[in-house]
């Protein structure tokens, strides 16, 4: 198919100042066991291109799941057609984008090391810890899962340019619901909306910890059921990797995502209090703050060769010690608004166009253990796994929500507390970083479901982090 799709669009003749095809092959497959029940499989495959025209100053796109030479030809006469129909109404001119004609070829981290599951074996383990998860008659819902998927990807343009990327994508996830006394409380493995999803192969149900979660997950269902609610007021607040992962994502994530703050995403996923005259000089964070992104780190979820528009990944520091230095912008963001950005231009699929997109974004180890941050908190409480987010169009002011939560009192842990939440405004709330946790702390954590774009986007991110405190933050629990 791959040999075939480049001859066919080899010899189409385009015409224009640049062409550009992208084709995507989706596979994939869950397998669920819902309370000591297997699940019907679920499968799916998916394939189609994208052709992409710049021509006079115009830019225009098509896509088609017709593969066949008259199907590709069809899809470059409408793009071309876009493109001569924007050329006079569009407030920028593409023709200034000088986009890259890379050659190369990405793979996800082998699989020969891999341990091999067959399909069988891997329900096997699914129903083993659902059947751990019935401690008793508080359990009222579990279930456990893994989802894989295979992407293989071929970028084309029409002067050379030829970049294949295959990707390898392993989910699993576990969530218990406990309930009594009016209560319920729900645990889960690195988050009920995946956290643990990485690229490899099934060495990730081990990195993970799905094997022997069920009885763990359950047992602090149950836990939280008895557990005090959260204390309120302003206290210390020590967030492990499962929380950071969503920290990172709506208020470093999002706002520092160029279109948003070119205005794109206004009428539909919002805007950003980040403006561009902040980059190079504003201080977003306490100097202990670096943020990178880093589309090479191996195994990370959203980890590749190139971006949709071939440029190139690369790590980049967005924020070194604290200091705003560049914005998640592909090439077309930054020609349009004059600054540098980053590999960032992806769809999330054939039928997309790409946008900008975070991919691998990450906060920098630092170099306190878990045990010294607990040590130095007089009071506070430490946070793990998402399970509520809110946050402003603009992705300033938010409050979140956690799974479970640690008293911390003269620097020990007293006991578990549940419902814990807290509030701040990301202008602000990443200067209150008082101490990074090291690599022992670290974790690589990702999802499949952000969301963006008009027509919607649901794309795969990673966030990889380590523990860190923050100083003088609303904490407050549920309301009683």
């Amino acid at each position: 198919m791959i040999e075939e799709i480049k001859q066919r669009f080899r010899a189409l003749k385009p015409g224009t100042a640049f062409c550009a095809l992208r084709f995507v092959e989706e596979t994939g497959e869950r397998l669920e066991v819902r309370q000591d029940v297997e699940q019907p499989l679920t499968s799916q495959t998916d394939r189609g291109v994208m052709i992409t025209v710049i021509d006079g100053g115009g830019y225009g796109y098509a896509a088609t799941s017709d593969l066949s030479t008259a199907g590709l030809q069809a899809a470059l006469d409408r793009a071309r057609a876009w493109a001569a129909a924007t050329r006079s109404h569009s407030v920028f001119d593409y023709g200034k984008v000088a986009l890259p004609r890379p050659t190369g070829r990405y793979q996800s981290p082998s699989l020969s090391q891999s341990p091999r599951w067959t399909r069988r074996e891997l329900l096997d383990l699914l129903m083993a810890e659902s059947r751990a998860c019935k401690l008793d008659d508080r359990i009222v819902d579990w279930h456990a899962f893994i989802e894989r998927k295979q992407s293989r990807q071929l970028y084309l343009t029409h002067d050379g340019a030829e970049v294949e990327q295959l990707f390898d994508f392993v989910m699993p996830g576990l969530a218990v619901t406990a309930y009594g006394d009016g209560d319920s409380q729900t645990r889960s493995l690195g988050g009920q909306y995946n956290g643990y999803c990485r690229q490899g192969g099934f060495e990730i149900l081990q990195q993970a910890g799905l094997i022997g979660a069920g009885r763990r997950v359950a047992e602090e269902a149950i836990e939280l059921l008895t557990a005090p609610n959260c204390p309120s007021g302003t206290m210390d607040l020590l967030l492990k990797p499962e929380q950071m992962m969503l920290q990172i994502h709506e208020s470093i994530g999002h706002p520092l995502e160029l279109d948003r703050i070119l205005g794109d995403e206004r009428n539909y996923a919002g805007t950003s209090f980040v403006t561009l005259d902040m980059f190079g000089q504003y201080q977003y964070g306490s100097e202990l703050l670096n943020v990178s992104y880093d589309p090479t780190l191996a195994h990370e979820f959203a980890a590749f060769g190139w971006d949709d528009d071939g440029t190139a990944g690369a790590k980049t520091l967005l924020i070194k010690r604290g200091k705003l230095l560049k914005p998640l912008g592909g090439a077309i963001s930054q020609a349009r608004a004059g600054i540098d950005g980053v590999a960032n231009s992806r769809a999330c699929s054939w039928n997309r166009a790409p946008i900008d997109r975070m991919a691998n974004l990450n906060v920098e180890p630092g170099d306190k253990t878990l045990a010294e941050m607990i040590a130095g908190i007089e009071r506070g409480v430490m946070m793990d796994t998402n399970v509520s987010w809110s946050i402003d169009d603009s992705r300033n002011k938010f409050q979140f929500g956690c799974e479970q939560g640690w008293l911390i009192e003269n620097g020990e842990i007293r006991h578990v507390v549940k419902n814990p939440n807290y509030r701040g405004i990301s202008a602000t709330f990443w200067r209150s970083l008082k101490a990074v946790g090291n690599m022992s702390t670290f974790d690589v954590m990702g999802t499949p479901y952000c969301g963006k774009g008009e027509p919607s986007q649901v794309i795969r991110v990673g966030h990889a982090s380590p523990a860190c405190l923050f100083g003088n933050v609303d904490v407050f629990g549920a309301e009683e």
